[in-house]
């Protein structure tokens, strides 16, 4: 009776510690799509004000060059020093970051029309969403997608500065429909590694820094998901 007492005792220990890492991960993802979806609504925000306050006039000066740029050496600084800041100093580079990004997005006002860039928002919003919680759900160890997937990221960087010169349209449509494919892969990647990263013994800065780290990948992959869709799906002017 005594073995029998102890070992639904041990059970008992075993849910509840199951539940408290549950509750852990559960809370710390929600970190995770909160400061993305932020992330992305600071980046519309920011893309319409600058349309509406500027119109094509930053388009056609060499500053959007700096909007364009800016965004690049702050990623490059968040990723390298991710370690060395604080999490509150991290989540604040992370919007300032967002916000620079949608500055340089206006420019997609003046090529499509409003119609068509909020119908594929929708459109990449869901796709992103079905992705990340196949990522999220499957017990499918999606690692070995790493390596292929980087490849063909690179391959897009690649082709696209190419085509800058070429200007390609045939080039272009391939680069988009590869780009997709690339951008949902690594939606369901990160969100199987996001979700592999957590530690239920982090402190607070240590879980702050994974969290906007996290949220950094994912919104990286839902912008450049949804401007491959856009270049395939959207209305031009």
């Amino acid at each position: 009776m005594s073995n029998l007492d102890q070992n639904l005792s041990t059970s008992g220990a075993i849910g509840r510690g199951t539940a408290a890492v549950d509750a852990g991960l559960r809370n710390y993802m929600m970190r995770i799509y909160n400061y993305m979806a932020a992330g992305v609504g600071l980046t519309a925000v920011a893309a319409w004000l600058t349309h509406q306050l500027t119109g094509p006039a930053l388009l056609q000066s060499p500053l959007m060059w700096v909007f364009i740029l800016a965004p690049l050496a702050l990623v490059f600084f968040i990723g390298t020093r991710i370690n060395t800041l604080s999490a509150s100093t991290a989540r604040l580079l992370f919007f300032v970051y967002a916000a620079l990004v949608g500055v340089s997005l206006s420019t997609l006002f003046h090529i499509y029309t409003s119609a068509s860039i909020t119908r594929v928002f929708f459109i990449s919003a869901a796709t992103f969403g079905a992705l990340s919680v196949f990522g999220y759900t499957t017990r499918r160890d999606l690692s070995g997608l790493g390596t292929f997937l980087f490849m063909g990221l690179i391959g897009v960087i690649i082709a696209s500065l190419v085509n800058i010169f070429l200007r390609s349209t045939g080039l272009d449509w391939l680069i988009s429909i590869v780009g997709v494919g690339v951008f949902a892969g690594l939606t369901a990647y990160d969100t199987q590694r996001i979700k592999a990263m957590y530690d239920a013994g982090d402190d607070e800065t240590s879980a702050g820094r994974k969290s906007v780290i996290s949220a950094l990948s994912l919104y990286l992959n839902f912008i450049n998901l949804f401007t491959m869709m856009l270049r395939l799906l959207g209305g031009r002017r």
